[in-house]
């Protein structure tokens, strides 16, 4: 890049190289994230006064003085060309940093998100409980409940609330009705907004992220009393997202929790990202999805979370699947190479013994029947 360098050259630049974020940094010049890598820009280094320069014409008037007080701060920008972007600033040794997402202006299908069908089943057939997607930042959540939830919006007549921080993608009403609600805005924080949306006529809730105790509590109880709720967790599967669920709460009340997810719990849908060797595409997601049949309610009204690992790599039910069999088919499909995927498999002789035709059962290798 050449010039001076300003922060809507740097947003043209992500869209022209579709990069998926941008990064700015004290020491460092900016950097942009393609394809899972990180790469410089061709610009000096930039210092504590050139972070700020540079990030002050995006930062919002409201938020302002929540920055100099808490030390970071969430939002979106939209630039005049259209192109939206999820933004967070932070405070790091004394200046600002920031990671900026591009959101893709047109909302991805299943089809463009290369999810399995799973995911279109269960849009389309699910109509109350609890649904989380969870995954590490960066692993593609929130393009998945979009996908998700436009298909819903495309296919049946509901009325849907987003509660998010920030919005991301502009859902426009199809055959539903849509309301999209922004923390910092429309409403002062998550539970409130979950309070109110439950009197507001909700076929549909989408929650971005379960931060809080109160929020994660709304949230099941509004699966419970027949509303179909939608919502993120940050963890890097579907073991850890009962872990963090209960954290939430204190222990004399897991118990309770429990009884309410085996209940209420429709689907945990765990996913990550990985560079796919396809010229047409980037990258692709490797998934594990655990459905709350009659089994696992069992196990998890028991708390017998451990076996629940067992019961996704061994079911036979339609759509249920682990982090191994996803990679196996990703490299079958010829999305990505072996070596790609042992690295991000939870266990890489499993992952290989899958590849070659063969089940990994009680340690035990039984060849496939074929």
């Amino acid at each position: 890049m050449q010039g001076t360098v300003t922060i809507q050259r740097l947003l043209l630049k992500m869209k022209e190289v579709e990069a998926s974020d941008l990064h700015i940094k004290i020491g460092s010049p900016p950097v942009l994230r393609l394809a899972s890598a990180l790469q410089c820009t061709n610009t000096p280094p930039l210092d504590a006064d050139g972070t700020r320069e540079l990030l002050d014409p995006i930062i919002p008037d409201h938020l302002r003085d929540q920055l100099e007080e808490s030390g970071g701060i969430d939002f979106s920008h939209l630039e005049e060309s259209g192109e939206r972007f999820r933004c967070s600033v932070f405070k790091s040794g004394g200046a600002l940093h920031s990671a900026i997402r591009r959101v893709n202006p047109t909302i991805p299908s299943f089809l463009d998100l290369h999810l399995p069908p799973i995911y279109e089943k269960i849009a389309m057939n699910t109509h109350e409980g609890l649904v989380i997607v969870c995954g590490v930042t960066g692993s593609g959540k929130s393009s998945t409940l979009a996908a998700m939830l436009d298909h819903i919006n495309e296919t049946r007549s509901c009325n849907i609330i987003t509660i998010e921080d920030p919005v991301e993608y502009l859902f426009r009403p199809k055959n539903s009705y849509i309301s999209q609600r922004e923390i910092g805005i429309d409403v002062p924080n998550f539970p409130r907004a979950l309070r109110a949306a439950v009197r507001q006529d909700p076929d549909v809730i989408m929650i971005g992220e379960l931060r809080d105790r109160e929020t994660m509590l709304a949230a099941i109880q509004a699966a419970e009393t027949g509303h179909l709720v939608f919502c993120t967790l940050h963890t890097a599967d579907t073991m850890q997202a009962f872990s963090r669920i209960l954290e939430f709460f204190p222990a004399k009340d897991h118990g309770f929790i429990r009884s309410s997810l085996a209940i209420g719990l429709k689907a945990v849908m765990g996913q990550r990202l990985l560079p796919s060797v396809r010229k047409d595409v980037r990258r692709v997601p490797a998934t594990e999805v655990l459905l709350n049949n009659v089994t696992v309610a069992d196990k998890i009204r028991e708390g017998e979370d451990e076996d629940l690992p067992a019961i996704m790599a061994g079911s036979r039910e339609d759509g249920m699947h682990n982090f191994t069999n996803s990679l196996a088919r990703l490299v079958d499909e010829d999305f990505v190479d072996l070596k790609t995927a042992e690295r991000y498999a939870p266990n890489a002789e499993s992952l290989r013994a899958k590849v070659r035709g063969i089940d990994v059962k009680a340690d035990v290798l039984v060849s496939k029947k074929r």
